[in-house]
């Protein structure tokens, strides 16, 4: 297999560790961008940035593509501001959609120019089950909507060029954050296992395989497609 190099942003936590560490032991380079660096255990290169700064995003971005020939890039970091509708305030609702979609399309767009001129490439952006419906997401789900637009978008202005662009679309999953807002046996662990029909969270490394999927070589006449891996919640929830 070939070793390849990929860029991953919100690589420190959760998903994007998982998935950074599961590409570095295939033998593959990996850069993450996180929020915060200094992490000496970290499986590659991460970078301190804030996603969030375009400015200091495109800076990093040139910086990088000059020192390295990315073969991929996956579109992790994320923000979530829960709301119901009536108290949606458009300062979050502004800041969660540009979050979510902003640091892809700089990213795509850095990338894309060395991607093209090797013939070969792999987009994986990361949307949710929420896209299907939930209460309190009205920003977040939309951002994550979006993110599947842009796999259809992007998957068809790429098509023979030798890259490919799918999304990854997480249900609920065990990760460090998503146990300190639902520790064992609270109401919100009840709520949401309630809507999985396997009965259980998803764990970091079963969504990085479905990542690691897209990015690999076996993958190379899947594009423009979701792939929802939540313990068959996209489907609906066991009728007793």
């Amino acid at each position: 297999m070939s070793s390849r190099t990929f860029l991953i942003t919100g690589a420190s936590k959760g998903i994007g560790r998982a998935l950074s560490e599961r590409l570095a032991k295939a033998g593959h380079r990996v850069v993450g961008i996180a929020r915060r660096g200094g992490d000496d255990s970290f499986p590659g290169e991460l970078v301190a940035l804030d996603l969030a700064d375009r400015h200091a995003t495109a800076k990093t971005l040139h910086e990088l593509t000059s020192r390295y020939a990315f073969d991929g890039v996956v579109n992790n970091v994320a923000l979530v501001r829960p709301h119901r509708i009536g108290e949606v305030d458009l300062d979050d609702l502004d800041a969660t959609l540009a979050l979510n979609l902003h640091p892809a399309v700089q990213a795509v767009q850095a990338l894309l120019p060395g991607m093209r001129e090797r013939g070969w490439g792999r987009i994986v952006n990361i949307s949710s089950l929420t896209i299907l419906g939930m209460v309190e997401r009205t920003a977040y789900a939309a951002a994550k909507s979006a993110m599947v637009s842009f796999t259809r978008s992007w998957g068809l202005e790429l098509a023979r060029t030798g890259i490919t662009v799918n999304a990854v679309a997480p249900g609920p999953t065990e990760t460090v954050l998503f146990r300190e807002n639902n520790p064992p046996g609270s109401e919100g662990e009840s709520r949401y296992l309630s809507s999985v029909p396997m009965n259980r969270f998803g764990k970091p490394d079963e969504l990085a395989a479905a990542i690691g999927f897209f990015l690999s070589e076996e993958a190379g006449f899947i594009t423009g497609q979701t792939l929802y891996v939540d313990g068959g919640a996209s489907i609906g929830k066991l009728p007793f």
